[in-house]
């Protein structure tokens, strides 16, 4: 391999690591998926779900994108929702943004980005409908508080999807949750009570 041998070192070192601690770990990983969460989050390569939360490979399904953005148009979203909640069956979606979101500042920084700023368009519309409470804010917590904002909303549009109102309808237990995570301490927070049907 020319390229990216680290790569496959770091997964073979795994690997073996993983079959030392638990020689049927694969086996049993293999032989079913049957996560109890879906996870919604931002692309950014510092928050990963599995490692943040403590969860092994095959007990979260998730789903990332810039800036964690639920949109009732996306294809890609809807049918990773539509698979968690209606084949795996999933109790709880956790939409979770982080601070410092690089997405959620390039929405409200003034600068022109490229294709990313039609995906972000949204937030600004956020930020724009709630100025007067980020304007009271100075310049480090109000980016804070966006991105709380951010993820606040984006629950709100999950709850509104036709997939999680079916499934309430149907009588399935599905909570839509609001998380943010620190990176400078590495800890989650729940921004509120989960949303239920």
């Amino acid at each position: 391999m020319k390229t990216l041998g680290d790569l496959f070192r770091g997964n073979e070192e795994w690997a073996r690591a993983v079959d030392e601690n638990d020689p049927q770990f694969f086996q049993k990983l293999a032989e079913q998926q049957s996560p109890k969460y879906l996870w919604v989050g931002c692309s950014d390569s510092r928050v990963p779900a599995n490692q943040i939360t403590g969860l092994q490979p095959g007990e979260v399904f998730v789903h990332r994108n810039i800036a964690n953005v639920v949109l009732q148009t996306d294809l890609n979203l809807l049918s990773v929702v539509q698979y968690a909640v209606e084949v795996l069956k999933v109790e709880h979606v956790i939409i979770c943004g982080h601070y410092g979101c690089g997405g959620v500042q390039a929405s409200v920084d003034g600068e022109r980005h490229g294709l990313v700023d039609n995906w972000i368009k949204g937030i600004g519309d956020i930020a724009e409908s709630r100025a007067d409470e980020l304007n009271a804010l100075d310049e480090k917590d109000r980016l804070d508080r966006l991105c709380e904002m951010n993820v606040e909303t984006q629950a709100h549009n999950m709850s509104k999807t036709t997939i999680v109102q079916d499934a309430w309808q149907r009588g399935q237990m599905v909570e839509i949750h609001s998380w943010i995570y620190r990176l400078n301490d590495g800890r989650l927070r729940s921004l509120g009570d989960p949303i239920v049907g």
